[in-house]
């Protein structure tokens, strides 16, 4: 098997004669930590979008696990273990804490469309829902309802849900937009534990938590890659400093 678990070769996507992202080749490592980085309008969630199939490619490819994966819908791609989060909080906010884990498990029992099946049968996930909780550190809130959770406290839960469906490649999409420091440092943990046997892509603006977690990075700048390698060398690229400082360095 391939050290690459994910790979795009030329991925390119236009919009009416723009081009949002530019003959992008990117390899992600087996069992690392890749951060997408780049200034605002560089093409960053684009790139997710195209990766997760919520858009169509102008051309390129897009292989994972050595699997050409491009002609797939959205669903097959998540079935296959390409599990993403948004930039906006994508919770069931009046569903308790443990309901919004449980609607994650709840594929493997074959029910997802069975309306009308009691909610006791879902029962049965409730301990493998509760070991998620404890493993992102929501435990003692399962009973909360998830509107009232702050909002650090949400984006774990996401990550929570994202983990119920197995993922094998986690797309995290700015798991730390618009957090104070102390949750910051509580979701940057939490994304380095979670991490362990898995993949990661993330989108990131917060270079603190590149710079901690981040095993490789890929500098995006009008679409196209500016620059590639581990944070001490990219943050020291002039071209990076350039095109995030907006002169010359």
């Amino acid at each position: 098997m391939s050290d690459f678990i994910l790979e795009t070769k030329g991925l390119t996507k236009e919009f009416k004669g723009f081009t949002a992202v530019a003959n992008v080749d990117l390899q992600v490592q087996r069992g690392h930590i890749h951060a997408l980085i780049g200034p605002n309008g560089a093409g960053k969630t684009t790139c997710f979008n195209l990766l997760t199939k919520f858009l169509v490619p102008t051309s390129g490819q897009i292989h994972f696990n050595g699997k050409d994966i491009t002609p797939l819908k959205p669903a097959q791609i998540a079935r296959m273990g390409v599990i993403r989060s948004f930039q906006i909080s994508a919770v069931f906010p009046h569903l308790t804490v443990l309901e919004n884990v449980r609607i994650g498990l709840q594929r493997k029992l074959g029910t997802a469309f069975h309306f009308w099946r009691s909610e006791r049968s879902l029962n049965q996930l409730n301990d493998r829902a509760m070991a998620l909780l404890a493993e992102v550190d929501l435990a003692s809130f399962a009973d909360t309802i998830t509107v009232d959770l702050p909002y650090g406290r949400k984006r774990a839960l996401e990550i929570a849900t994202t983990l119920a469906m197995e993922p094998e490649l986690m797309l995290l999409d700015e798991p730390t937009q618009g957090m104070g420091h102390e949750d910051v440092h509580r979701v940057t943990e939490l994304i380095k534990k979670v991490s362990a046997g898995r993949s990661v892509l993330m989108v990131e603006h917060n270079m603190s938590v590149v710079s901690g977690i981040c095993d490789w990075i890929s500098v995006l700048q009008r679409g196209a890659v500016l620059a590639e390698g581990p944070y001490a060398e990219v943050s020291s690229n002039p071209q990076v400093m350039e095109a995030y400082m907006g002169t010359e360095a």
